[in-house]
């Protein structure tokens, strides 16, 4: 990776927003932001889902022209036309989803569009061992040559990162980058943001993890409904300062609901042993044993490769165990199709929304509806009235900001495509849902209404098993909290569990946080 550039003393403001602007029709995304953007120093950008920090990260890094206002790089005015020129004068951006092409290697990704060239064409030797330096600095044992899509989510994001890198940036602007990222992945990105502004770079940082950003943040930006409501530095702030410009008082992810006995037994998983799916030639989960009662919310922690989404995936019928059981109310269902598993009332909501959760060609309503087309569906006819009523119905239900079903999905935040993929599997009312990280890159709005959504829907009988690397979620509605390791479960607490005590079981340094 090439040095970065001096760019003057380190804490100038080298880009600044004043007055910037934008809407989209009689739609206001931003109204009037002004702040500064240091060199050398970690700028935070805080908001709900929508308020408008993805749109103000689009007009700074060159892909969206703002309405109005200015953009000053350098103490110069400017207007990108692209991302390219952006990239050019120094700003790259890391997106919130994922833009790697899953077909090609890590080490083509990386260069996608900017190989290095020689006399007789590319040259990939060179390509390789840039990447190979790229992973040594971020402390991952990723092979360059490993297709993409044979890759973790979380492994996925760090080539992400790692692409970014290899550009000589001044300016790097990183959207949602620890969404999938374990507590010890953290720790290495945030060891490379300080090595990076320790030379000069500015990050701009956007970040739904609050207590997680406050460890690396020199000034914070909160926004909510296009409106800047507070701008300071890091020595006046902490976590009631964010949350309270953020949504007021609205941020209590709530407590394990209680006032009624659970039921049988609808989940019971018995010595469930699942090869990796990468070939590596372990298990990844080994011998397992959990069962889940009508009514009970359990909630499954471990760090990146503990087993939880290999876990969820083969209960739910997306991978196939080499030994064990999965019984759903009494009866065997190891071994399912997806289809087989949801029409018994069993249903995942997957841990990557925009990979396996949603057709992004399709309307909001057609998402919500489609994992319940035989309910109004008769041979080669559908019944539009009935679908309708589903749809409006899970729209309320799940408290989707949309502007209607006919909406396309793309035009939803995060935060509410992620409540169309719960509400999808809640309209086929099952007996047992399952969550892979359903809180993953979505605002602590969003976050509180979904936690509230399940506790709701608990009461009513629902089996609910969900997975956090956030262990603050873990103490939020969980009657029971599993922590797993090398797929297989390390310890059980009840809702009077520490942090301390989790961290421990899942083998995560108490420190780390």
């Amino acid at each position: 990776m090439s040095a970065i550039p001096e760019a003057g003393p380190k804490g100038e403001v080298v880009l600044a927003a004043r007055n910037v602007a934008k809407s989209y029709g009689s739609v206001h995304a931003l109204k009037g932001v002004n702040f500064d953007i240091h060199r050398g120093q970690v700028t935070t950008l805080f908001g709900e889902n929508g308020a408008g920090k993805s749109t103000l990260m689009k007009i700074l890094s060159g892909v969206v022209k703002p309405t109005s206002g200015d953009i000053i790089l350098d103490g110069e005015s400017v207007v990108f036309a692209s991302s390219s020129q952006a990239r050019d004068r120094g700003i790259s951006i890391i997106h919130q989803e994922l833009s790697l092409a899953p077909n090609m290697n890590v080490r083509d990704n990386i260069f996608m569009g900017r190989e290095i060239m020689t006399a007789t064409g590319v040259d990939f030797a060179e390509e390789e061992r840039q990447t190979r330096l790229l992973m040594e600095e971020l402390e991952e044992d990723i092979d360059p040559l490993t297709p993409v899509e044979d890759l973790r989510l979380g492994q996925q994001q760090i080539v992400e990162i790692a692409r970014a890198l290899s550009v000589n940036s001044r300016i790097l602007i990183m959207d949602e980058p620890t969404s999938a990222l374990s507590a010890s992945e953290v720790e290495v990105l945030f060891k490379v943001i300080r090595d990076l502004t320790a030379r000069g770079v500015s990050i701009v940082y956007i970040s739904h993890h609050l207590e997680e950003a406050l460890q690396i943040t020199h000034h914070a930006v909160v926004l909510r409904d296009g409106t800047m409501t507070a701008y300071a530095e890091r020595k006046d702030i902490d976590l009631e300062w964010i949350v309270r410009h953020m949504v007021g008082d609205n941020f209590d992810l709530g407590s394990p609901p209680s006032g009624y006995e659970m039921g049988n037994v609808s989940l019971s998983i018995e010595g469930l042993t699942v090869p990796d799916p990468g070939g590596a030639g372990y298990s990844a989960v080994d011998g397992m044993s959990l069962s889940v009662r009508a009514g009970e919310i359990v909630c499954i922690y471990g760090l990146m490769g503990a087993g939880r989404t290999e876990l969820l995936e083969t209960v739910a019928g997306r991978l196939k165990p080499a030994a064990g059981k999965v019984v759903l109310k009494g009866r065997d269902v190891t071994g399912q199709s997806i289809a087989e598993c949801i029409r018994d009332g069993l249903v995942l909501v997957p841990e990557d929304r925009q990979r396996d959760g949603l057709v992004q060609t399709m309307t909001v309503g057609r998402n919500l509806s489609l994992a319940s087309l035989g309910a109004f569906t008769r041979g080669l006819f559908t019944s539009t009235s009935r679908e309708n009523g589903l749809v409006e119905n899970a729209i309320r239900k799940v408290h989707i900001k949309t502007d209607g079903g006919a909406a396309p999905i793309g035009s939803l935040s995060g935060g509410n495509q992620q409540k169309v993929v719960i509400g999808k599997m809640l309209a086929t009312d099952p007996e047992v849902i399952l969550l892979d990280e359903p809180s993953r890159g979505i605002d602590i709005g969003a976050k509180a209404e979904v936690f509230k959504l399940l506790a709701e829907r608990a009461r009513q009988g629902l089996a609910v098993v969900y997975t956090t690397s956030e262990v603050g979620e873990c103490l939020s509605i969980a009657h029971r909290i599993i922590v797993m390791r090398r797929g297989r479960i390390s310890a059980e607490f009840g809702p009077d569990v520490t942090k301390e005590q989790i961290m421990a079981a899942s083998g995560e340094a108490v420190h780390a946080h």
